[in-house]
């Protein structure tokens, strides 16, 4: 059953889903992984990466809703459940109790790293089949390549 109907071809429609689906699932389990990081920091840098944490987190969560909502408005259901999150997320794990900051530091940037090379591959599957879609995939891209070069710099 489809509800909701665009101007995309069905095969437009399909690609384009099927990158969203899967952006929806990284940004989700960024947030969530960010918030768990956020929660259990400790070291000297503890401030300074606790916060940066909960950014990496409102930029997720934020870009999820738009992703979602891209989803809907294409006509293809987005399915943010935490069933398929834990199933389908790609993402280094966070290991229980407490996170050293340089640890957290260099596992957010792996983790966004991961996201930002398949968001860049899923811009060029939306190229041609939805354009407005690449972009939205575009400036997500950016916002989060930002967050991974202050991690980078943290690193250093």
């Amino acid at each position: 059953m489809t509800v909701v109907r665009n101007t995309l071809s069905d095969l437009a429609r399909n690609a384009t889903g099927e990158a969203l689906q899967h952006t929806l699932v990284d940004l989700l389990g960024l947030s969530l992984l960010a918030k768990q990081a956020h929660w259990n920091v400790v070291g000297p840098r503890f401030r300074t990466v606790h916060l940066h944490l909960d950014e990496v987190v409102a930029t997720a969560r934020a870009y999820a809703d738009t992703v979602a909502e891209r989803a809907a408005a294409i006509g293809v259901p987005p399915d943010g459940r935490s069933e398929t999150v834990a199933a389908n997320a790609l993402l280094p794990a966070v290991e229980e109790g407490w996170l050293r900051d340089s640890d957290a530091v260099r596992l957010l940037t792996e983790a966004l790293g991961a996201v930002i090379d398949r968001l860049r591959e899923r811009i060029t599957t939306t190229k041609e089949v939805d354009p407005v879609t690449q972009d939205l995939l575009i400036s997500m891209t950016g916002a989060l390549e930002k967050h991974h070069w202050m991690f980078q710099a943290e690193d250093r």
